[in-house]
């Protein structure tokens, strides 16, 4: 898997932030200062929230992947 490659320090320095909205609905955000990256997205309360927040993880330390290759190209 891509993601094993990755450099420990960059997926240390993604902020996670759980958010409880107006309606009563959690919103799980990541972002990371240095690339400016941020994705959010809706929990489903019928999933476990650690799942949900691993796999939210996993992706987006597949997009910081992918800008770096961007960037660097």
């Amino acid at each position: 898997m891509v993601l094993q490659n990755l450099d420990p320090m960059q997926t240390d320095n993604i902020q996670i932030t759980l958010l409880r909205l107006k309606d009563g609905s959690r919103l799980l955000r990541l972002s990371e200062s240095e690339t400016g990256l941020a994705l959010e997205r809706t929990l489903n309360p019928n999933r476990p929230l650690l799942r949900q927040k691993q796999q939210l993880k996993a992706l987006f330390e597949s997009m910081i992947q992918r800008s770096e290759i961007l960037v660097g190209a």
